[in-house]
């Protein structure tokens, strides 16, 4: 593990070394993130506005949505997303540190007889 000490400012700001930025593909953001009693930095990955694009456009055309309003619910459920995703992750992190519900493998496949 690469380890690094950081001065911080009295105006609170730390620099963030050039092997980890260049390393994590840092850009003009950095996302900060509380996890426990940790404090993750992270670089902000640029959403590429496609995700589940094709699926959520189908949906919405096989409801009857077209022209302007077509726009707008697509808008509204793409915006949808990131939130479902954030909630998933922050479950997944919980049941991995074993502070939140889990299924164990036999609870999901059964046990063999």
């Amino acid at each position: 593990m690469n380890r690094k000490i950081l001065s911080i400012s009295s105006k609170r700001q730390i620099t963030i070394p050039q092997k980890f930025y260049q390393a994590l593909g840092f850009g003009s953001e950095a996302e900060c993130v509380v996890r426990g009693k940790e404090l993750v930095i992270r670089p902000v990955k640029a959403a590429s506005g496609g995700e589940f694009a094709e699926q959520i456009l189908a949906e919405l055309i096989a409801e009857g949505w077209s022209g302007d309003e077509l726009l707008s619910r697509f808008k509204e459920r793409q915006a949808q997303i990131r939130p479902a995703v954030e909630i998933m992750l922050s479950a997944a992190e919980a049941a991995a540190e074993g502070t939140g519900e889990f299924a164990s493998y036999n609870d999901v496949f059964g046990t063999e007889e």
